[in-house]
């Protein structure tokens, strides 16, 4: 499958506002929520907790182990560093947002250390 890339012009606008993040960081959000969208019976606004769990689930699916160290690559190490993707592609067009809808919300969604480390389905760790 090849790579995913924005259209030209499309990340020069993104890292204007915000260059903390690469660009694989803006599709892989971009890909949960079609992913979280995907598992409804309709479309319909997906909440802060609802996408950090889709893109945990998506990390895990693709990535396995190395999930936290992709994330961490691209510059996500915390639920928020989702927020902050999500309210950028808010801010220039690409996605809209429900008048209730925060960064805040997205805030310690979940713990990257224990999700993709301690909680790991194949880590025996957590049953000593």
């Amino acid at each position: 499958m090849p790579e995913l890339a924005f259209r030209d012009g499309v990340m020069d606008r993104i890292r204007l506002r915000e260059s903390r993040y690469d660009e694989q960081a803006y599709l892989f959000v971009l890909s949960a929520l079609e992913h979280s969208q995907a598992q409804l019976a309709a479309r319909r606004h997906i909440s802060a907790p609802e996408l950090a769990q889709s893109c945990r689930q998506l990390a895990l699916e693709r990535y396995g182990v190395m999930a936290r160290l992709v994330l961490e690559r691209w510059g996500v190490r915390a639920t928020a560093d989702f927020g902050e993707i999500v309210f950028t592609l808010i801010d220039l067009g690409f996605l809209v947002k429900q008048a209730n809808d925060s960064r805040e919300e997205f805030l310690e969604v979940f713990d990257f250390e224990r999700v993709f480390e301690r909680d790991y389905p194949w880590n025996s760790a957590h049953y000593a």
